[in-house]
């Protein structure tokens, strides 16, 4: 679950509204009798209307309201910095087990962690159950450590690594380490280094600024806007911290034009310490990957002989991985796979590639094994291209046993999940998605498929299809991929040209089949197409449009496979392809399939945007598996994705690592 939408909640809160705000609050609206009084809290605490936010408790409470504590939540969520603990607990009991005990618990706590109450911190954290929150635990550290208990400098380096937005908890949690003499210089700087690479400038200031050297606190800023100007007038190769900002700087370089960045580094850089050159190229190499440039292969290699002890992030080493495969260097992939953190390799990604590599390295049985393992997940995109590469047949799972009357039951009864139904129906998507996922916890495979079949008796799909993915032994494949509007969709797909299985896997992933979806840059309906797109695919195709169109089923359907369509005929029909210039735009794919002709696979996995890879892979297996329920043919997911992509032209060339897409051969 997502603590930073309600951390952002409560800041935004605790910075706008001071007494002097509240007293001139105007008088309180009364409750709109014809609007539930949850969508009203909500409303009110978007607009910081505290006084009928007050009103709305006392009208929930005085119903008995089913949503009286998410009303609650957002009274006390809005007066947070004036409460205390008494407030608190009084709340904790009233809604014991809930998701909104913990999240306000979760907002108490960093509350507590800006006041430095340490002692009521360390008695409020043993009740938190989420422990989703970075900030909450770089607070619960530090509040041990200044209890006195000495906390393992490796979890307060892993909580502080982990900071991603220089949030005040972790950042005091570092203050106190270096105070302590826990924290090296060497250790500021690697978070530094890390920050830069994530393209995260704050985190590196906050980081350099624990040295307590002020003219470098100046130099980082001074670089960060503008590296070019730094390195030309004020950066040198030494001594150390000097060495290190100029190594920053030229990644900063490499983030707009690596080549620029290699030849500064070659030509004016040369006496860096080998470690901060090698970085610095391990950075040139990661996003010559990036722009899937033919050079990035050489910067990684080069890194690796000038400081072959240096610890990549598992990021480079992935985009060393990939240019490898891009290159068809399976050797320099398996070096790089062999390098990643244990749990990276053990994502079914990495152990296909890693297979893949292993079986162009002349180890035919140790591929086959490795592929095998995989392909007992044929709902998985690797498992499944494993299973077709081993000739390996791709049944859907075998349907579960019927739910028994009690389980429904069960899963009718229980608390959050009928909460978390109820404020879906009423609008609130984000507490409603929130406040089901936390009551999915601890739940086994037959509860799970009882809660799933309750969110897709209510047709609230997205609920049906997230919660069904969580079972592990059964599997209920009419859950995980159902076929709501069959008859619109078949129609419109039909209509259009184009296969209704390849466009059930586009709209599962796209909206979750939610009719009124709205994403943050404003795709709208089942197929979240955008309004400038819908208007101009309309011109296109000859369709009437209107911004309010978007929001009828039928029109959405017609107007996203319309340009569907279109986009697919600018790709030759190559669904791989089309689905990435459906998520990205055409013009980007576009730019991704020039250069050599490589295996559709190896250019799926060099896609830039991790998004959009993700989306690529779930979108051609949703089609593959729709094509299956439906009764359709191309069910062989390489089909889909093709024997090979190369620039606009080229003729198909597959390469001798790329099996017969109908009939797989065995390694």
């Amino acid at each position: 679950m997502d603590g930073k939408v309600f951390k952002d909640m409560a800041r935004a809160t605790l910075a706008l509204l001071t007494a002097a705000a509240l007293g001139a609050q105007a008088a309180p609206t009364a409750p709109d009798p014809d609007a539930d009084l949850a969508v009203q809290a909500r409303e009110a605490w978007a607009k910081r209307d505290r006084r009928r936010l007050t009103d709305l408790v006392d009208a929930a409470r005085a119903q008995n309201h089913p949503l009286a504590g998410w009303v609650e939540y957002f009274d006390l969520n809005a007066r947070l910095s004036e409460l205390r603990q008494p407030d608190l607990d009084g709340f904790y009991t009233r809604h014991a087990g809930s998701y909104v005990e913990d999240r306000l618990r979760n907002d108490w706590l960093l509350e507590l962690g800006r006041r430095r109450d340490w002692a009521g911190l360390r008695r409020d954290h043993a009740g938190y159950q989420m422990r989703d929150d970075r900030e909450v635990a770089c607070y619960a550290l530090l509040a041990d450590h200044a209890s006195g208990n000495r906390i393992a400098t490796d979890a307060a380096q892993a909580a502080w690594m982990a900071q991603k937005d220089g949030d005040d908890g972790c950042q005091q949690l570092a203050s106190a380490m270096v105070d302590a003499g826990r924290f090296k210089p060497d250790t500021l700087w690697a978070k530094a280094r890390q920050a830069t690479e994530q393209g995260r400038p704050r985190a590196a200031r906050q980081a350099v600024a624990l040295l307590a050297a002020r003219p470098l606190d100046q130099q980082l800023a001074e670089l960060q806007d503008n590296a070019g100007r730094y390195l030309s007038r004020k950066a040198r190769s030494g001594p150390r911290p000097e060495a290190e900002l100029t190594a920053l700087a030229l990644a900063r370089v490499a983030a707009n034009d690596p080549g620029q960045a290699g030849d500064l580094l070659q030509d004016k850089w040369s006496r860096l310490p080998k470690d901060l050159q090698a970085w610095v190229w391990v950075q040139i190499g990661r996003q010559s990957a990036l722009r899937l440039q033919d050079d990035a292969l050489a910067a990684f290699e080069r890194a690796a002989r000038l400081a072959p002890e240096l610890a990549w992030s598992d990021d480079a080493l992935a985009w060393n991985a990939r240019a490898a495969l891009r290159a068809g260097q399976p050797a320099a992939a398996l070096r790089a796979i062999e390098r990643l953190g244990a749990s990276e390799q053990r994502e079914a990604a990495w152990a296909y590639w890693k297979a893949r590599a292993t079986r162009l390295l002349g180890d035919a049985a140790g591929a086959r094994a490795q592929l095998a393992a995989l392909a007992t997940a044929p709902l998985n995109y690797f498992g499944r291209l494993a299973a077709e590469e081993l000739g390996l047949a791709t049944p859907l799972p075998a349907a579960p046993a019927p739910l028994t009357a009690d389980e429904r039951r069960a899963a009718r009864s229980q608390p959050g999940l009928a909460r978390a139904l109820q404020l879906i129906a009423l609008g609130l998507r984000s507490e409603g998605v929130r406040e089901w996922n936390f009551s999915l916890r601890g739940m086994g495979d037959r509860a799970l498929l009882a809660a799933a079949q309750e969110a897709c008796d209510r047709e609230v799909w997205d609920r049906c299809i997230n919660t069904s993915e969580r079972t592990r032994a059964e599997i209920d494949i009419a859950q995980r991929y159902p076929t709501p509007h069959r008859a619109e969709l078949m129609r419109e797909a039909q209509a259009s040209g184009i296969d209704p299985a390849y466009v059930y896997g586009l709209v599962r992933q796209e909206s979750r089949f939610v009719l009124d979806a709205r994403s943050h840059v404003g795709a709208a309906g089942l197929m979240q197409v955008m309004p400038a797109t819908a208007k101009w695919t309309a011109r296109k195709v000859g369709l009437a449009y209107s911004p309010e169109l978007m929001h009828d089923r039928d029109f959405n359907l017609r107007i996203g496979t319309s340009y569907l369509k279109l986009v697919l005929d600018r790709f030759d029909g190559a669904q791989a392809l089309a689905a990435a210039a459906y998520n990205a735009g055409p013009n980007r794919p576009a730019r991704w399939r020039d250069g050599p002709v490589i295996d559709a696979a190896v250019w799926a996995e060099n896609i830039p945007f991790n998004e959009t890879r993700d989306y690529v892979r779930k979108v051609l297996l949703g089609g593959a598996v729709y094509a299956q329920i439906l009764g359709l043919p191309l069910t062989s997911l390489r089909e889909r994705l093709g024997a090979s992509v190369g620039p606009a032209g080229a003729r198909e060339a597959g390469l001798a690592d790329v099996p017969p897409a109908a009939a797989a051969s065995a390694p």
